[in-house]
């Protein structure tokens, strides 16, 4: 079996190595990342490993925007040293929650948990799918927003939704109708209620849906330019980093 570690302390990858080769001997640590453009960057790169062992808390922010940026197709074991972001690992296929300092009990009824539900086909495509079909709950998905205007809350719905960006610090939504809707959240918390499958990241200051995109511009330097059914208030750049992700998404 492969497995990745996500850790930023040191001390605490080194003593999960430690334990991981003490209970499941068989297991290939494939690399130890240390934040989330590192991870990001990793799983658009390399091949899917069999599990993962993610801290929640890494040096450049909550591990959970990992999952905004890249997708992660097989089961993963998160640990902190916090238990108020259980139910929230559970949404993204999670198979159980160590917290720290964590034992070799803890660890080994973790490994029994992932054997058990995927038996001899570790590593077998069909056989994660079903593990992940069985696991945790699955993510319900924002269908409308209530956003304020002027005395009222409007129901905004996210099929009309063409996107969400940032202006000034002020998070604005675009309907496809092109009227402004003003929103309390941030960003990464929008996006993280959204469809993946009908939204996507494009960059710090846009959200883009799919069914607003028009037409896609080669920019400079292996970029992507999106032009969308609305008008915009400055282009939408994909960076050249991203552009493998979002072909990919876009091409669902």
């Amino acid at each position: 079996m492969k497995a990745l570690i996500i850790e930023d302390e040191v001390l605490a990858a080194q003593s999960l190595q430690k334990l991981i080769t003490e209970v499941a001997p068989d297991t290939q640590i494939v690399d130890v990342l240390q934040s989330i453009e590192e991870s990001v960057a990793w799983f658009n790169e390399n091949t899917m490993p069999d599990l993962v062992f993610m801290d929640i808390h890494l040096a450049d922010g909550s591990s959970f925007a990992i999952f905004e940026k890249t997708q992660i197709t097989c089961p993963i074991i998160f640990t902190t040293a916090y238990d108020e972001y259980a139910l929230k690992a559970f949404e993204v296929s999670s198979i159980d929650y160590l917290l720290k300092p964590i034992n070799r009990n803890d660890l080994e009824r973790a490994m029994n948990k992932y054997n058990a539900l995927v038996g001899e086909k570790t590593g077998n495509k069909e056989a994660i799918e079903n593990l992940l079909s069985q696991i945790g709950l699955k993510k319900n998905y924002k269908s409308c927003f209530l956003v304020p205007e002027r005395d009222k809350l409007i129901p905004l719905s996210t099929s009309n939704i063409a996107y969400i960006y940032i202006d000034t610090k002020t998070v604005k939504t675009i309907a496809l109708d092109e009227h402004v809707y003003y929103m309390s959240q941030t960003l990464d918390e929008i996006m993280s209620q959204l469809n993946p499958d009908d939204f996507f990241r494009a960059n710090r200051q846009f959200i883009v849906s799919r069914k607003a995109i028009k037409d896609i511009t080669v920019w400079i330097g292996n970029k992507l330019s999106l032009n969308l059914l609305v008008i915009v208030p400055e282009k939408i750049i994909i960076s050249k980093a991203k552009v493998s992700e979002f072909k990919e998404w876009f091409s669902k």
